[in-house]
C-alpha cells in the first residue's frame, strides 16, 4: 500500500518541549511518523514564541519535510480597538492571519499533496479556504480546548467592569467562530470526553472522536529520590497558569505556611511574570524557566494545580502521575482527566483544601504512595501513546476509505 501523507499546520514551532501544547502536537508528529506516514510540519515562528532561525533548521530533520514561516502575532491595543468595533471574528484569529503563510500553505499543498491535513488551532481555520481550493485532503482539526469556554471563565472571576464587558464580547464571538469552524472539518479530535460533549451539544455532528494527549509510559520512570515538596510547572505565558499561581501565593499560600512552616513550594515555567520573579515569600521559591522539566520535577514529590479557568487536558498531571507523583489539583485542573479524587488524586478547591491535602500528605506517606502507584496504572491503560494513536490511525483509515 502507498505510504501516507499527512500536513501537519501549527500556530506555533512545537519545540522546546515545555509545556502541554507544544507536547501535545509533537506527540501527534511522532505518533503518525512512527505508524509509518510521511509527516510534513509547516509551523507558524511566532514573535510571542520566536525560535532563531539556525535552531529550527536542526529540528524535525526526521520529517518528510518542516518549513516555518515567521508571523508577528504580537497584542497591540489598536489592532485589538479596530477588530471589537469593526470585525465580527475574534482577535485571536486575526493575530494569527499572515498573507506569508497563506502563500507557504498554497507552496505545501500544491508539492506535498497531503491525504490529510491536520489542523493543531482553531484559530487557524482562517487559512481553510486555501486548504479547499489546494487540496482534496482530508481534514482534521484538534481541539486542545474549548477557547470560549477559558474567556468564560475568565470573565466570571474579573471584577474590572471594563474587561469584563470585553471577556463578555470577546466569549461570544469565540464561541460564534469555534461553532462555525468546527462544520468546516472531515473530523474532530476532542482532547477529553467533556470537551466532545460540549461540541455535541452545540452542533449536531458526528464526526468527533475523543483522542486524549497521550505520552511514551515507557520513557517514565519513577524517581527514588524525592522530597516532599509541592511543585508547579507550566506555561507562564498562559493567562490560566498565572491567574491560578497569582491566586495560590495570594490566598492559599500564607495559611499553607502558616500551618506548615516547613513546607516548600517550588515553581516554574517559561515566559515567567516578573510578578512571579520578584516573588519574596518564605518558603516558596520561583525558578523562572528551567533547562529540564524533568530535572526540575525529579526530586519534588507533589504536583499542586490551582488552576481556575481554561480547558482540555493537564499534560503535566498525566506526565507526574506517570512519574508517581502525588497530585493536588482543583477540579478545573484535573478536568479532562479519568481520575477520582481520593484513589488517584487530591482534590482541593479553597486555601483550607490545600492545607488539609498537603497536610495529609506529609502525614500519610504510605497511603499518599499507593494513591500514586494507582494513578500511574491508570495512566498505562488509558493515556498510553501507542493506544491512543491507534483510536486515531482507525478512524483517519476509516474515512480514507469512505472517500474513495
Amino acid at each position: 500500500m502507498q505510504q501516507r501523507k499527512i500536513l501537519i499546520v501549527t500556530n506555533r514551532v512545537p519545540y522546546p518541549l515545555k509545556d502541554g501544547g507544544n507536547l501535545a502536537m509533537h506527540a501527534m508528529i511522532e505518533g503518525y511518523h512512527n505508524a509509518g506516514w510521511q509527516v510534513f510540519l509547516l509551523s507558524m515562528n511566532t514573535s510571542k514564541h520566536h525560535i532563531a532561525h539556525a535552531a529550527l533548521k536542526r529540528l524535525f530533520t526526521h520529517l518528510s519535510g518542516f518549513e516555518w514561516v515567521d508571523v508577528d502575532n504580537r497584542i497591540k491595543l489598536p489592532g485589538i480597538l479596530m477588530n471589537l468595533f469593526f470585525s465580527k471574528q475574534p482577535e485571536h484569529a486575526r493575530r494569527f492571519y499572515s498573507e506569508d503563510f497563506k502563500d507557504k500553505l498554497k507552496e505545501v499543498l500544491t508539492s506535498f499533496k497531503p491525504d490529510v491535513v491536520q489542523v493543531e488551532s482553531v484559530y487557524l481555520t482562517t487559512y481553510m479556504p486555501e486548504i479547499k481550493k489546494y487540496s482534496d485532503a482530508l481534514t482534521i482539526l484538534r481541539l486542545h480546548n474549548i477557547e470560549y469556554q477559558i474567556w468564560q471563565s475568565l470573565k466570571s472571576k474579573q471584577k474590572n467592569p471594563f474587561k469584563k464587558i470585553y471577556f463578555e464580547n470577546l466569549t461570544k464571538r469565540v464561541r460564534d467562530y469555534e461553532r462555525d469552524a468546527w462544520k468546516q472539518y472531515n473530523l474532530l479530535l476532542a482532547i477529553t470526553e467533556k470537551d466532545a460533549s460540549v461540541v455535541l451539544r452545540l452542533e449536531e455532528m458526528t464526526n468527533v472522536v475523543v483522542a486524549p494527549f497521550s505520552i511514551d509510559i515507557a520513557h517514565i520512570r519513577p524517581s527514588h529520590k524525592e522530597r516532599w515538596v509541592g511543585y508547579h510547572i507550566g506555561a507562564m505565558d498562559w493567562i490560566a497558569n498565572q491567574s491560578g499561581i497569582r491566586w495560590f501565593l495570594h490566598h492559599a499560600w500564607p495559611l499553607i505556611h502558616k500551618t506548615l512552616p516547613g513546607f516548600e513550594f517550588y515553581f516554574a515555567g517559561r515566559n515567567m511574570p516578573e510578578e512571579f520573579t520578584k516573588t519574596r515569600l518564605s518558603g516558596v521559591y520561583c525558578l523562572d524557566e528551567v533547562p529540564s522539566a524533568e530535572e526540575f520535577i525529579a526530586d519534588k514529590k507533589i504536583l499542586i494545580v490551582p488552576l481556575m479557568s481554561g480547558g482540555g487536558i493537564r499534560v503535566k498531571i498525566l506526565e507526574a502521575m506517570a512519574a508517581g507523583k502525588i497530585v493536588i489539583s482543583t477540579a478545573t485542573g484535573i478536568k479532562g482527566i479519568d481520575a477520582r479524587s481520593g484513589e488517584h488524586y487530591l482534590k482541593a478547591h479553597k486555601p483550607e483544601d490545600f492545607v488539609k491535602a498537603i497536610k495529609w500528605c506529609l502525614n500519610n506517606k504510605e497511603a499518599a504512595e499507593k494513591m500514586a502507584q494507582k494513578a500511574r496504572a491508570m495512566i498505562e491503560e488509558k493515556y498510553d501513546n501507542s493506544k491512543v494513536m491507534k483510536i486515531i490511525l482507525d478512524e483517519v483509515d476509516s474515512l480514507l476509505h469512505r472517500q474513495k
